[in-house]
């Protein structure tokens, strides 16, 4: 009797925006979703998120580069968003035929005067345009000063997601955004499109995106698509305790190697405070996948030390 083959693991990925070089944050979640991934033998692939109007030519290229310096490798050509508006319209449009969106002519500020519903967080959009009549909408329409944007009609009002550093999250899930007012597809929608596209079965990211993943994994169901696992990694803080940013002093590769550190160094430091490496010890990343334990890694931001950055 003929052996069937074992099915082929999901993918991990890394999807970076290029609206600037990769901080040592970026990279060092950029390296843990390579370990996650290639540690369960997981095919990883790349995703150029260039919606958004941060964009910046030439980044793209700068970030991969970056990437392959620390010893990065991916599987196939990097998925580059901006070449796929039409699928991201069709779905929209499908949800559409099905009553599962409406016109919303609120701008941020407008939801964040008006009423929200108890126990909602800041921000969570309070319902103003989901019920508009015909009418209505023709008169909000005639009166804006540009198009609305395009809601989910959700039909839920939380949703629970399982994560492997934070275990059971349940988050709000509200009549979130799928096309702003320019059309621009938003985050929420296609990440879930572009994980199905890329057959995504696992995604690594900073926490900080752990609140928006319930909306994610509920239109995932929503669609008839699976839910990928989810490991939602700290941040790199620089030296004041906030989220590493460019104010902090050297903080991309390039930046370090003007001031004497190279890219073996700087995976030295992402290693050591993963707990992969002793300092000063030149590794490389097949050395790090071989002692790679998911379930040993430190579950507090790191402060990247201002001996790195040159901060201070």
């Amino acid at each position: 009797m003929p052996q069937r083959s074992a099915p082929e693991r999901r993918a991990g990925r890394y999807a970076p925006s290029p609206s600037g070089d990769l901080h040592l944050g970026n990279l060092r979640t950029a390296l843990l979703a390579w370990l996650f991934a290639r540690s369960e033998r997981r095919p990883f692939g790349m995703r150029i998120e260039d919606l958004d109007e941060r964009s910046r030519p030439g980044a793209a290229d700068r970030q991969l580069a970056d990437l392959a310096a620390l010893g990065i490798d991916w599987d196939g050509e990097p998925l580059v968003q901006s070449e796929h508006r039409e699928v991201y319209a069709a779905v929209i449009d499908r949800l559409s035929a099905h009553g599962r969106t409406f016109e919303c002519f609120c701008s941020r500020k407008d939801i964040l005067a008006a009423p929200t519903a108890p126990h909602a967080p800041p921000g969570a959009y309070p319902g103003t345009c989901r019920d508009l009549t015909d009418a209505e909408r023709a008169r909000r329409r005639a009166e804006a000063d540009r198009p609305p944007a395009i809601r989910l009609r959700s039909d839920a009002t939380e949703f629970t997601v399982h994560d492997r550093l934070h275990g059971d999250y349940t988050g709000t899930v509200d009549d979130f955004v799928l096309a702003r007012f320019d059309g621009t597809p938003a985050y929420n929608l296609v990440s879930v499109i572009d994980d199905n596209a890329q057959r995504v079965g696992q995604v690594v990211r900073g926490d900080d995106l752990l609140p928006s993943t319930p909306r994610q994994a509920y239109l995932a169901t929503l669609l008839h698509l699976p839910v990928p696992e989810y490991a939602h990694v700290p941040l790199v803080l620089g030296p004041t305790g906030q989220r590493l940013a460019k104010r902090d002093g050297a903080v991309t590769l390039e930046q370090l190697a003007a001031k004497g550190t190279d890219a073996g160094a700087v995976l030295n430091a992402l290693a050591v405070s993963l707990g992969l490496a002793a300092p000063g010890e030149r590794v490389d990343t097949q050395a790090l996948l071989r002692r790679f334990d998911p379930d040993t890694l430190p579950t507090e931001p790191w402060t990247a030390p201002a001996a790195l950055t040159g901060a201070g």
